[in-house]
């Protein structure tokens, strides 16, 4: 069996529609044909050459914020994670990593933190490389002993897809920060991830959620979506103003957490800079290359990849739960086959000054 992939080849080839094979089923296992996969940031950090991703595991099927239907059930799965019954057809979220669940951190019920749990989605997982292992693709086996959830009917396939990462991350972060009623959150950047911490944070019972970016319609979204206050970087240029916006909005405190969301290493110091003594500074954009700065000092600084498996049912009832509240199932804003997965990724691309209309892009294969 075969299926239609998107295969990355690097910055000159770029990406080439083809067929690969798809892993042949074990028990436990479940087969998922892919109904939507979105364009997280990182993918974009990856495609534009500026990530720390080695240049020997090129070609490969990028793509982690996905969801589908099941194809095909495994000896012995009749349930999802939660005992809910599964067959063929029932739409799906998942997790994209899969946890070894006897490593040091599993056993600890750390399943974010597990050294092994990218080594069964990637090529090194299966001698017979290369088949449909990422995201862009009409087929992504989940291998035994995955978590996976069944997808509310009130959710549609484009709200689904970012589950796994953006507002995982976000949800998992926020609630690890201990926010509490009436809190001060500072949201840097509102694209995907920065809308759905504002709409998190929101929902948590912050008192102000104050939202920072350069694009007016992912600010207007963010506004749409919790953000009470909203600071253009176009209008307010100097980092030294827009930490005085946060000061004056905060009688002279500064805020209770910081969210980096915008991906840009020049965020962190000014972040870090509207976090009173004592907040928290959650950092998810530059995990791997944020750099500190002398401002930490009597501020909590937290590193932000992954999350437990727990956070994606949450994520799918906070959905459902505030979908009268929230503008969030208009956080997908444009639709690519994946024939065009590379008009996709130029469309979605923001760096540079680049001005674009998309606040989340999805591929549908």
């Amino acid at each position: 069996m075969k299926g239609r992939v998107a295969l990355y080849h690097g910055l000159e080839k770029g990406f080439e529609v083809t067929e690969l094979p798809v892993p042949e089923m074990e028990p436990g296992g479940i087969l998922v044909r892919v109904a939507a996969c979105a364009i997280c940031g990182s993918d974009l950090h990856f495609w534009r050459g500026d990530s720390e991703f080695p240049k020997d595991r090129l070609p490969r099927v990028p793509g982690h914020e996905f969801c589908g239907r099941v194809h095909s059930l495994g000896a012995g799965v009749t349930t999802d994670s939660l005992g809910r019954p599964l067959k063929e057809g029932d739409r799906v979220a998942y997790p994209h990593y899969v946890p070894c669940m006897r490593c040091y951190h599993c056993t600890r019920g750390e399943l974010f933190a597990c050294r092994y749990r990218f080594r069964r989605n990637t090529r090194y997982a299966f001698k017979d490389w290369p088949y449909c292992d990422g995201g862009f693709a009409e087929y992504y086996f989940l291998p035994p002993g995955h978590f996976v959830y069944k997808v509310p009917d009130e959710l549609s396939d484009e709200t689904v897809a970012p589950v796994n990462c953006a507002l995982a991350q976000v949800l998992s972060a926020l609630n690890g920060a201990g926010l509490r009623t009436g809190d001060t959150v500072v949201v840097q950047g509102a694209g995907g991830l920065g809308v759905y911490a504002a709409a998190v944070a929101d929902d948590l019972g912050a008192g102000k959620v104050i939202s920072i970016d350069s694009q007016a319609r992912r600010l207007g979204l963010a506004q749409r979506c919790g953000a009470s206050h909203i600071v253009d970087i176009n209008e307010v240029t100097s980092s030294e103003d827009r930490v005085q916006v946060v000061r004056d909005l905060t009688e002279g405190v500064g805020a209770d957490v910081v969210v980096e969301v915008a991906g840009v290493q020049e965020a962190v110091p000014e972040g870090i800079e509207m976090v009173r003594p004592g907040g928290t500074y959650l950092e998810i954009g530059l995990v791997n290359s944020a750099v500190m700065g002398p401002g930490v000092t009597q501020r909590t600084v937290q590193f932000i990849q992954h999350y437990n498996p727990w956070v994606i049912p949450a994520a799918l009832d906070f959905l459902v739960r505030t979908r009268e509240r929230y503008d969030l199932t208009k956080l997908v804003s444009h639709t690519f086959p994946l024939e065009r997965i590379s008009e996709a990724f130029d469309a979605a691309e923001w760096m540079g000054g680049r001005e674009t209309e998309i606040t989340r892009a999805i591929v549908t294969p």
